[in-house]
Order: C-alpha cells, then sequence, then structure tokens
C-alpha cells in the first residue's frame, strides 16, 4: 500500500468515526516549542506544573511515541446548540462539557478503532504501521500540527480556526511510524484587525494577539487552579462554573460552524445551565454518581462547589443565601472561603449573623480571612456587618 493510498484510507475511516475534518503532516520539531518554553518560563501556565516538568517531550512527536513519522491531525465538531442564559441561581458550562461522558473517553475509543484499522490495513506489508492516538493530555502541540496538516490557522484567542468549521470542535492525533501523504500547512491568517475575542475576555487573559495568560483564563481557573482564586478576578468569571466560551462566542467564524451529529455532545437534562443551588447538597457520593463520567467531575466537587459559589456571588439573589450558608460550612476550606465571599455580596436579613457564627468556630485562618472581608463588604454595602 503506497502512503497515499494508506492516507486516503485513514481518513475515510476517520469519517466513519465521526471525525468532521483530517489532514497529514510530517512528525517534526514544531517552530512553536521555544515560545512554549519561554511562556511557561513568564509563570503563564500558572498551577500546571505538568507543562514544565515534560517540556521536552515537546521537542518532537517521537517523545510521544518512538519511531513517530507522519501526524494525521483530526477534529471532531461538538457545537449543539445556542445555550440558555439569565436563569437565577444557575451557572454557565462550556459547551464541550454539556454532554453524558468526557470528550477524552469517545475520542480515544475512536482512535483505537482507527489504529486497529491501520494496523489490519498493513498485516502483510513489510513494514507494519505502528500507531498511537493522542487527544490533548500528550506532550504534543496540537494546533501547530494542525495548521501544519492544513486544517486551519492559529487565531488571536489561540484556539484553531477553520474556515468552514470555526473553531467549535476537538482536536485529535493518530501518530505513525510510517509515511503519509502530506497535506499542504494551511497558509493563511484570517482574523484580519479584528479584535472582538481579545476584547470580550471577562478577565483581560490575553496578554497580546495569541499569547495567553492562564492564570487569568476562567476556562483554567474553574478546571486546572485547585487553590482559592484571587479575589481580583471573581467578578470576572460572571456565571461561568466550568470553562469558558465567550471568545469563541463572538468570534466571526464561529457564526456559521456546523452542528454536531454525535450523540455524546447533546446537552444533559440541567447542564444547560447548571443549577447551582442544588450540587451545595449534593453528598460525595452523589456527586460523583452525577458528574463521575462527565468533564465536570475533573476539578472535583470540591472544584465545583467553589466555582458555583463565586457565580453566586456574581448573581446576588436572596434565592442563593440558603446554599451559600450550607457551603460555609463546608467541610472543605475551600468551599467554605468562597461561599464567604458569595455571601459578603448578599447583604441580605441574617447574613452577617451568619458568618459571624462561622468567624467564631472556623479554625482556618483563610478561611477566616474570607469571612472578614465579607462582613466589610456587607457593612460598605448597608447590610449588617460590623467592619473590625
Amino acid at each position: 500500500m503506497t502512503p497515499s493510498e494508506l492516507t486516503q484510507s485513514l481518513k475515510a475511516e476517520a469519517a466513519r468515526q465521526g471525525f468532521t475534518l483530517s489532514g497529514c503532516c510530517e512528525a517534526v520539531s514544531p517552530a512553536g516549542f521555544a515560545p512554549l518554553a519561554d511562556w511557561i518560563d513568564a509563570g503563564y501556565a500558572g498551577e500546571m506544573d505538568y507543562m514544565k516538568s515534560r517540556l521536552h517531550a515537546y521537542e518532537h512527536p517521537r517523545h510521544v511515541m518512538d519511531g513517530a513519522v507522519s501526524v494525521l491531525m483530526l477534529g471532531m465538531n461538538y457545537q449543539t446548540r445556542q445555550p440558555e442564559t439569565g436563569k437565577a441561581g444557575h451557572g454557565r458550562i462550556a459547551r464541550y462539557a454539556w454532554g453524558s461522558g468526557d470528550y477524552h473517553d469517545l475520542i480515544h475509543s475512536r482512535l483505537k478503532r482507527l489504529k486497529r484499522f491501520a494496523m489490519e490495513l498493513t498485516d502483510d506489508s513489510d513494514q507494519p504501521v505502528l500507531a498511537r492516538g493522542v487527544v490533548d493530555t500528550a506532550p504534543l502541540l496540537e494546533r501547530e500540527f494542525a495548521q501544519l496538516a492544513g486544517l486551519g490557522w492559529a487565531a488571536k484567542n489561540t484556539m484553531l480556526i477553520n474556515p468552514e468549521h470555526g473553531s467549535w470542535f476537538f482536536l485529535a492525533a493518530l501518530l505513525l511510524n510510517v509515511p503519509l501523504e502530506y497535506d499542504q500547512p494551511f497558509s493563511g491568517f484570517h482574523c484580519g484587525t479584528c479584535t472582538a475575542c481579545l476584547d470580550a475576555c471577562p478577565t483581560d487573559a490575553f496578554v497580546e494577539p495569541g499569547k495567553l495568560d492562564a492564570t487569568k483564563c476562567i476556562s483554567y481557573l474553574t478546571i486546572e487552579h485547585r487553590s482559592p482564586i484571587d479575589s481580583s478576578l471573581r467578578s470576572g468569571m460572571e456565571d461561568w462554573v466550568l470553562g469558558c466560551d465567550v471568545c469563541q462566542e463572538v468570534c466571526p467564524w464561529n457564526r456559521k460552524a456546523p452542528l454536531s451529529e454525535e450523540e455524546t455532545f447533546e446537552p444533559l437534562p440541567g447542564h444547560d445551565p447548571l443549577d447551582l443551588r442544588s450540587v451545595f447538597w449534593l453528598t460525595d457520593d452523589q456527586f460523583r454518581s452525577r458528574f463521575r463520567k462527565t468533564p465536570l467531575w475533573r476539578p472535583r466537587r470540591r472544584g465545583i462547589l467553589r466555582n458555583a459559589a463565586i457565580a453566586l456571588g456574581n448573581r446576588p439573589d436572596e434565592g442563593n443565601v440558603a446554599a451559600l450558608e450550607r457551603g460555609l460550612s463546608d467541610s472543605e476550606p475551600l468551599v467554605r472561603g468562597a461561599s464567604a465571599w458569595a455571601l459578603g455580596r448578599h447583604p441580605f436579613t441574617g447574613v452577617a449573623s451568619t458568618l459571624e457564627q462561622q468567624l467564631s468556630s472556623d479554625g482556618d485562618p483563610d478561611v477566616c480571612e474570607e469571612i472578614q472581608q465579607a462582613l466589610n463588604e456587607l457593612a460598605k454595602s448597608g447590610g449588617v456587618g460590623p467592619v473590625k
């Protein structure tokens, strides 16, 4: 089988497996490696220490799969519908996480099928195919290889944009030890003078076009960041509880992006949007049962409740108080601190008294500081609370 025949067979099978985009490039040292190292050195990776610890692996795909010669880059659409907004006590989840399963699991299963297909095609050849499928967890600069494979350009918001598909798609890769017929790299940059994505970012996370400070990005803050979120960023998080879609929602290239036909990405009842009040009453077992197989499991219960408290604090409503008071007595200091901050933005009867009671009994100094700050905020806003 020639490289051209193998390539066409793989692309056809990838389409049957639900991948809407495919392109091939040579496994090379990416030009983006040095900028990645500089980005990490500048501190923009935040708590994502795994990137620094395996930085050398990003130098070449052979560090992901020994003997890698070619990269088959793939895209899978995940947009299903326009989100619902404006419901009191609810929070937004990024579109990719609305569905019944984690996209990593789904895409990995499709990549395994594609890998088996490739190996079966070459069973009798002198050089059987060896392959490895990866989806955003391996040290591979997927967006750069996707551009080399002709799938699109790296936009000002750092997303890969395809002229027909916008940016509402996952990237995945199949590394192979044999040559393929390579596509022409995508040569254009079609953002023009548009700065909609940069201007719309609620936390001003873009250092410059094409460079993101992850420590300010809502997606990073709600998923990767495991500590208390800096108070200066909380208001900008608005009602996002997992991920953020703002820079994609305002992008003109997404106006006509196609919808996904993959059932796994269809929104689960209650995920668009998420009832934030109800999650405070879920036990560990109930939380695990509801979210274990979904993207909401990644931040775990403590992370989701922290995010939920901040989202409720950004949309003050008397109906939020009972849930936040429950969060104030949670076993996790991370949840108690965020709930205290949120209660400080709810100047309703009894809130200050609840905070004072918790202050007198809470043994965590960071939580106590959050409570004191919340009482100060209540005092400034006319709620009952002493400034000490």
